[in-house]
């Protein structure tokens, strides 16, 4: 069994879809899991509070039955359902994709418009010598941020005030943590521990996005 955290992974590959089945499970506190078979769906449900639809393999479909309406969202898009709107999802293919429950209330980037489906990696550029930060929502209790690092840009050694995802977008990287060194590419996924030291040092350019929880 490989240990909790620390570690590359995939989380589309570590939650294949079961054929004819949908499934779900936690990750992180508010971050849930889904697989479905193709052809599958989740009934329209309505939230109180937004949430993150972040698509990891396969394609789906946001079904918005009051509208008649259908929003497909291929394979690494995101789009953010809007509270108190029925909204269902069908799999239109083996798809797997995470929910992100972002509680009532919190601090959304102006550039991010619920409803509209998007790409993490192009919200932010690569500039020289730099690395780019945007926040794209947080609460008291979860941050959800994407980073953009020239090449031979770094983040030294910290801490984590929380358990975390990083999900890498573009290019490569080695994440150094507790004293190991850790080579992570565009697709592929680490989880690091809340107080656990971790560092990131970009080999090329490379971008990715870090799903913090604070609870």
């Amino acid at each position: 069994m490989k240990k909790k955290d620390g570690y590359v992974y995939s989380i589309a590959a570590a939650n294949p879809p079961i054929p004819g089945c949908t499934v779900s499970g936690e990750l992180l506190a508010g971050v849930t899991c889904f697989s479905l078979a193709r052809g599958t769906d989740i009934s329209a449900e309505r939230y109180p509070i937004p949430t993150i639809h972040y698509n990891l393999a396969g394609t789906t479909s946001l079904v918005y039955p009051a509208l008649g309406q259908e929003l497909e969202v291929p394979a690494g898009k995101v789009v953010i359902k809007e509270a108190g709107t029925d909204i269902g999802v069908k799999a239109k293919s083996d798809s797997v994709y995470l929910e992100v429950a972002l509680g009532r209330s919190c601090a959304m980037n102006e550039a991010i418009k619920p409803g509209e489906v998007f790409a993490l990696g192009d919200l932010v550029p690569y500039q020289e010598g730099k690395i780019i930060n945007m926040d794209i929502v947080r609460n008291e209790t979860m941050k959800f941020v994407v980073m953009s690092f020239d090449e031979g840009c770094a983040l030294s050694e910290h801490a984590a005030p929380g358990d975390a995802i990083v999900f890498a977008l573009d290019g490569q990287a080695v994440i150094g943590y507790e004293g190991e060194d850790h080579p992570i590419k565009a697709g592929e996924n680490f989880r690091f521990a809340k107080g656990g030291l971790h560092s990131v040092r970009a080999q090329g350019r490379f971008k990715m996005a870090l799903l913090l929880t604070l609870a």
